[in-house]
């Protein structure tokens, strides 16, 4: 009988969290503010500028959102968020997404209960050292001390590799980027290990940054991207598709500089007129006007302008395109079509 009571509470609790969780959408537009939780500091990515605004690669996904839902991407309280925090934050309710470099794997995936709504920077986990301690590859860091953020898939692949390479560490951990941008300047580890944009981003915040070094070992696959709770199918469908739109709108040529003029009237482009609303339902299918996608990219502008403000070569941070190059230039950013 308590088994049967016990399996009827869970379902009723079920019950109640997927109508709590369905209702995210109808929450962020009656509070006219879009939560979303970012890194506790990343420059590039996601950090406060002088005045206390949130700028970054990253934090221009929430804007983007905010843009396509609420109509003003200033509306986001953005929520800091650690290693071990984010999760938590993001299952409470406490924030509507996440938006901090964040790798996709199975089993948060699956068994905490998210759902990634997409890439948006292919990354890979690497390593930073001082140039003065004359180490040129990964494979020489036998013995070595290492900073490491706890509760990160950063923390595994490090386990991972020097088991498989036959070599020790001994991990130094650390909480946040700060702290482990603070411990590795004071010598507490031979070596910083992180996804290597992260590496690229707390090098370029350092007051001499030649001299450290980047070794050449990428020895995971990081594929960084924002989520979202699970069962809340529209909002998952909003935030994937709003990601997707920047990605498109740089296939299809369209810009923060042209994209009301292109969404003045139709283009010889259907999948631009879909895109931008002047043909087909597509907002009407995610419970959004036809202009969504044109707010958003009159926000943020499209995913190439996203990457060269925050991150790109003529940044401190420097990043060349790589694998984020759009799948015509010979990389792998790919969206669905919008049809």
């Amino acid at each position: 009988m308590k088994k049967t009571v016990f399996l009827g509470a869970l379902t009723a609790a079920g019950l109640v969290g997927g109508a709590a969780a369905a209702a995210t959408l109808d929450d962020v537009k009656a509070r006219g503010t879009l939560n979303c939780g970012v890194t506790t500091g990343l420059v590039g990515f996601a950090a406060p500028d002088a005045n206390g605004v949130w700028e970054g690669f990253d934090v221009a996904v929430c804007r983007a959102v905010a843009a396509a839902v609420l109509g003003d991407p200033t509306s986001v309280e953005f929520v800091p968020t650690t290693g071990k925090t984010r999760f938590t934050a993001l299952a409470s309710g406490e924030v509507d997404m996440l938006a901090r470099n964040t790798t996709w794997t199975f089993s948060r995936d699956t068994d905490l209960k998210f759902d990634f709504v997409g890439v948006n920077y292919y990354d890979g986990q690497g390593f930073m050292v001082p140039k003065s301690l004359g180490v040129t590859s990964a494979k020489e860091l036998d013995g070595a001390t290492v900073c490491i953020q706890t509760g990160t898939t950063t923390e595994l692949n490090l386990a991972d590799y020097f088991r498989k390479n036959n070599m020790n560490y001994e991990p130094v951990p650390i909480e946040t980027n700060a702290e482990g941008q603070q411990q590795y300047l004071a010598g507490a580890c031979d070596t910083y290990t992180t996804d290597a944009s992260g590496l690229a981003a707390t090098r370029a915040a350092f007051e001499n940054p030649t001299e450290h070094v980047i070794l050449p070992e990428i020895i995971s696959k990081e594929p960084l991207g924002p989520l979202v709770r699970h069962g809340d199918n529209e909002w998952e469908d909003i935030v994937r598709w709003t990601l997707n739109a920047l990605i498109t709108a740089e296939e299809l040529g369209v810009t923060s500089a042209n994209v009301a003029e292109l969404a003045a009237g139709k283009t010889d482009s259907p999948e631009t007129n879909r895109l931008l609303g002047t043909e087909g339902n597509l907002g009407e299918m995610i419970g959004l006007d036809a202009d969504w996608a044109v707010r958003a990219l009159s926000a943020v502008g499209n995913y190439g302008e996203v990457f060269e403000k925050n991150i790109g070569e003529k940044t401190p941070i420097g990043l060349a395109r790589g694998l984020n190059a759009q799948w015509a230039d010979g990389g792998i950013l790919y969206s669905p079509p919008f049809r």
